[in-house]
């Protein structure tokens, strides 16, 4: 029924004098549908005083009261003829009025016009009372529970179906998928294609479903007068946004098409970059200049200055990008980045600063502040630290640059790092024998240079002693606190050995016997003197 002419009418409110309506341009554009178990019958137009919307359902509630009284029949409706109007009544009832603006709007004579509308409300009682007879309902019950039947039948072997057919295409062409590169660049991996291909079956699989769901509602709904309005409207509400959708994507495919092609050429304008800079890394290119180890975070900054240009260009190319809540929601991110990542900008430039300043490098024995250890990893962010005691450190970059760094590693190779420590002797000493001792301390470590001989240095007079200072070479930082530590074994042997007192700083007068141990006492229980050597 819905394809029948809906002719537009008026009709004054009830229990009122019949009044012209509105004739200005306003009034005549605004119009309401008359609508019976979800069918349009006919459309109306309002009027200031009494609004389209509301004429309208009152002219369905009346229909409705005659479609619920039995003894109004065909030739109950009909067409009385006014000055102003023509009536349809119903057993003497007013249903509504068509005036001559209705029938000027139609361009026909308001009495046929008037006479259209009668018998378009009359096929719409005879039609309410028939969809509502208990063997119609009955019937269409059956109808509704036959297809709920089907519908779960057809999931069943749909599903069954689409396993068979997964398992299938497994068997037969999973091995014959191969990687799609073009001569030894390899663009996508076999998974990632094998995976594309199985969520494009399950997307079809899907969008099958909602198909086949979306026509079982239609025609379930359909069946019953009250759930009719809902079943017309349920094809608009699931095909409409895919039309919409659709269009919306059809009218950006050049853009996406130019992000495709901007997103291919920064891949691989990024691809050649890091060829480059790992050459550089590899020192299979040189550079005048440029440090090797430089290349790494070069490329990470020549990569943030790429990708954050690519991302200026897309940008008037995504879609929703010119509208306000996008540009709102951009803006709100980027004042969030700005307050909250004012640290980590620092400790990044911090980060690139030392690297360009060589400050050390991967491996180097470094005290950073109060932590000494092997450079383990350098990033823009922090660096990390492994102390002899295989601790990790992790210092943050913008705190390497406000304190003092001490690379014991730098200069280790080419000139010798130079150990120290000192020791403090009474003035009854010599300091000539002070100095023998401590060099033949030096000469018993291992581990050290012997290009380059061990010195003393008298570093202090103080009031009760003085201040030795001996120093020796090594040539890899490495193992800096083995050496200490056997340097200063073989002070206190050596001292010992010759019945020389170091003095300690609390020192304020001469002890009553001397404090040194003797050599016979050198392996006291529990040490045990080495097999090759004997105790004098």
């Amino acid at each position: 029924m819905s394809g029948r002419a809906a002719p537009a009418i008026a009709q004054e409110p009830s229990g009122q004098t019949a009044e012209k309506p509105a004739s200005d341009a306003d009034s005549l554009a605004v119009r309401a549908p008359v609508m019976i178990d979800g069918e349009e019958l006919y459309a109306l137009r309002g009027i200031s005083v009494y609004p389209a919307e509301r004429r309208a359902r009152d002219i369905e509630a009346r229909i409705r009261d005659l479609a619920s009284d039995a003894s109004v029949g065909s030739a109950s409706l009909t067409v009385e003829d006014k000055p102003r109007a023509s009536w349809i009544l119903a057993n003497g009832r007013r249903v509504l009025a068509v005036f001559d603006e209705d029938a000027a709007q139609e361009a026909a004579d308001r009495r046929l016009v008037a006479e259209a509308i009668r018998v378009r409300t009359w096929e719409a009682i005879a039609d309410y009372r028939a969809a509502r007879q208990p063997a119609v309902l009955w019937r269409h019950a059956l109808l509704a529970l036959g297809a709920t039947v089907a519908l779960l039948a057809a999931a069943f072997v749909c599903r069954r179906l689409l396993t068979w057919l997964s398992t299938r295409l497994e068997r037969r062409y999973r091995q014959r998928v191969g990687d799609l590169q073009i001569q030894s660049v390899q663009l996508v991996k076999a998974a990632h294609l094998w995976r594309a291909l199985v969520g494009a079956l399950n997307f079809a699989a899907a969008i099958a479903v909602v198909v086949v769901v979306v026509a079982y509602l239609r025609y379930v709904l359909a069946l019953f007068p009250w759930t009719r309005g809902t079943a017309n409207r349920l094809t608009a509400v699931a095909i409409d946004p895919i039309r919409s959708l659709s269009l919306g994507f059809i009218g950006l495919i050049p853009n996406f098409v130019f992000l495709a092609v901007l997103f291919l050429v920064a891949r691989y304008a990024l691809k050649l970059v890091r060829l480059f800079f790992d050459s550089v890394a590899t020192e299979k290119v040189r550079l005048r200049n440029f440090d090797s180890v430089w290349a790494a975070p070069t490329y990470k900054l020549v990569r943030l200055i790429v990708i954050a240009f690519a991302v200026v260009v897309a940008y008037p190319y995504v879609p929703g990008s010119d509208s306000q809540v996008f540009q709102g929601v951009t803006l709100f991110l980027g004042v969030v980045l700005s307050l909250g990542s004012s640290s980590t900008v620092g400790n990044v430039l911090s980060g690139y600063s030392m690297t360009y300043r060589r400050t050390f490098h991967l491996g180097d024995i470094v005290r950073i502040g109060q932590h000494l250890g092997a450079v383990q990893e350098m990033r823009l962010l922090v660096t990390h630290l492994r102390t002899a005691k295989n601790e990790e450190v992790i210092v943050p970059n913008s705190a390497i640059m406000s304190a003092e760094v001490v690379n014991y590693s730098s200069m280790a190779k080419e000139r010798g790092l130079v150990l120290h420590t000192s020791v403090r002797i009474g003035y009854e000493t010599p300091w000539r024998q002070v100095e023998a001792m401590l060099l033949e301390a030096a000469s018993r470590t291992t581990g050290l240079l012997c290009d380059r001989p061990p010195f003393v240095q008298v570093m202090s007079l103080d009031a009760f002693y003085v201040t030795y200072e001996i120093n020796v070479y090594c040539d890899t930082a490495e193992r800096m606190r083995a050496r200490y530590s056997d340097l200063h074994r073989h002070i206190l042997d050596v001292f010992n050995q010759y019945g020389v007192q170091i003095m300690v700083p609390a020192y304020e007068t001469d002890p009553k016997h001397s404090k040194v141990v003797p050599r016979e006492r050198w392996y006291a229980e529990p040490a045990r003197p080495p097999v090759d050597r004997e105790i004098a």
